[in-house]
């Protein structure tokens, strides 16, 4: 499926989850190519364009084995499935041996049956890649130890826990500049050029089964950092930056890929010149959960085309579940605005139903959790509401909530419009970013408001205002917004 929407909406899926649930529902192994169709339709809720299947890969015995000894992954394994079985823990997903399907879900055959039941419902396949390092029993280890951080026996005698022996060879653990090495997997070298090479042609194998990549831990690999994470270990700066470098090879066999980074420390607007789609907007997610309404509102001042590419969430697999965070009304305001803000928007299985617990991607088994199926409800009602009002669709612009002297709680309020070019679509958002009542004026600049009567839809809950359009341009809007409350509104 080609044509990839401006301002995607992707739906994450932890694929051994979701499948050890399928197969206990039905009393039999379900793998991709044995999904019923009315568990598809389930994946795709209304409004979602791309469904990223997390975690599909082969995973790795060397790894398993190295996790099943950690007595710290061992704790947290079993404080979130306090019946945890020694079969719930697979290994991670992260700790790549090959990349291809894991014959558990079915292999490689039946992950293009999953890709064809998507785009049979319009959606696309999103799938994993890990640019920085490997499992220790892939491959390259053995083969091709050129493509990786290489030592000597002194640093096994010195650093035991951040190199290993392989091969006749010393090769590093992965890790990133702030924390220990990861003991389950092998730093790949991004400054080797026979390693971008065999990373372009590895993203060119993962296009072929899918529609979009998404890149774990996309800023390791940017020059500098690589080189403050090791410290000249690998030689001199290359005079390229290694995405630019290996996208740039995708590209020229793979246009149509959508490419999405992890992003973190402020490096989005930096990924995004390299070449990538979208990027995680880390900052926004953080802002949110501070419940911070003047942060929230400063974020969204940054330049449209830069945010038009930032992939707005609540959730992940690697971030706590928002129903564990925030209460149940502040959570709905806050999907709101992830909802109808410029960009990507990702969404979680089990976000939906209100689930609290994260299981660790090491599990194929989560708790049993009873859904919340008001708010499961609420959630499909707003992505289809969004979808079908055309919501997100041609001008976006934030708005300035205006108080008077003795009244500044507009300071908790956050709102912005768009204007389509459709039928001359036009939608105001609101959304009350605290837990105390917000009152204010929201000038709207439509030059055409004056002169007319102008009727007011709130597409969620269908109440109708009728409001003067004079009133609208000036003194603006009259929101009396109780805490946590939001108007979704579109005008007519």
């Amino acid at each position: 499926m080609t044509g990839w929407p401006d301002q995607p909406v992707i739906y994450e899926i932890n694929t051994a989850v979701w499948l050890d649930g399928l197969s206990r529902a039905a009393g039999r192994p379900v793998t991709l190519a044995g999904v019923a169709a009315e568990d598809w339709d389930a994946a795709v809720p209304a409004g979602v364009d791309a469904v990223w299947l997390m975690g599909v890969w082969g995973r790795s015995p060397a790894g398993l084995a190295l996790a099943s000894a950690n007595a710290m992954l061992q704790a947290s394994f079993a404080e979130a499935l306090p019946d945890l079985q020694r079969t719930d823990v697979i290994g991670s997903p992260y700790c790549v041996r090959r990349y291809a399907a894991d014959a558990g879900f079915g292999g490689p055959d039946a992950l293009a049956v999953a890709r064809a039941a998507l785009a049979a419902r319009g959606a696309r396949l999103i799938l994993d890649y890990v640019p920085n390092h490997v499992a220790p029993d892939h491959p390259w280890v053995a083969s091709r130890p050129e493509l990786f951080v290489r030592g000597d026996a002194d640093d096994i005698k010195s650093d035991p826990e951040g190199w290993m022996a392989a091969g006749g060879q010393v090769l590093a653990h992965g890790r990133d500049p702030y924390f220990p090495p990861w003991p389950d997997v092998v730093q790949l070298d991004a400054f080797s050029p026979a390693m971008r090479a065999a990373t372009a042609d590895t993203l060119a194998d993962i296009a072929g089964q899918c529609d979009g990549i998404r890149c774990d831990m996309a800023m390791l690999m940017i020059n500098r950092i690589f080189d403050r994470t090791w410290g000249g270990r690998a030689g001199p700066e290359p005079a390229q930056e290694f995405w630019p470098a290996v996208l740039g090879e995708l590209r020229a066999r793979h246009p149509e890929t959508v490419m999405i980074a992890e992003a973190y420390w402020d490096k989005e607007w930096e990924l995004q010149q390299q070449g990538f789609n979208f990027c995680y907007d880390k900052r926004l997610y953080d802002r949110i959960l501070g419940q911070d309404a003047s942060a929230v509102r400063e974020h969204l001042r940054a330049d449209l085309s830069y945010q038009s590419r930032l992939v707005r969430f609540l959730e992940n697999h690697d971030e706590p579940r928002i129903a564990s965070c925030l209460p149940a009304d502040a959570e709905r305001a806050a999907a709101v605005v992830i909802a109808t803000l410029p960009g990507a928007t990702l969404w979680h299985e089990g976000q939906f139903e209100g689930r609290r617990v994260r299981p660790p991607v090491f599990l194929s088994r989560r708790p049993d959790e009873a859904p919340d199926l008001e708010l499961a409800g609420w959630y499909r009602r707003l992505l289809a509401a969004i979808d079908s009002h055309r919501v997100r669709a041609g001008a976006w612009r934030l708005l300035q909530a205006s108080g008077w002297p003795d009244n500044q709680s507009c300071r908790n309020l956050a709102a912005w419009s768009w204007a389509g070019d459709h039928n001359g679509d036009r939608h105001l958002v609101v959304v009350n970013l605290s837990g105390q009542p917000a009152r204010a004026r929201i000038p709207l600049d439509w030059p055409d408001l004056p002169g007319r009567s102008w009727r007011l839809t709130d597409i969620l809950r269908q109440n109708v205002f009728k409001r003067d359009g004079a009133e609208l341009a000036s003194p603006g809007l009259f929101v009396d917004l109780g805490p946590w409350q939001f108007h979704l509104l579109a005008l007519q």
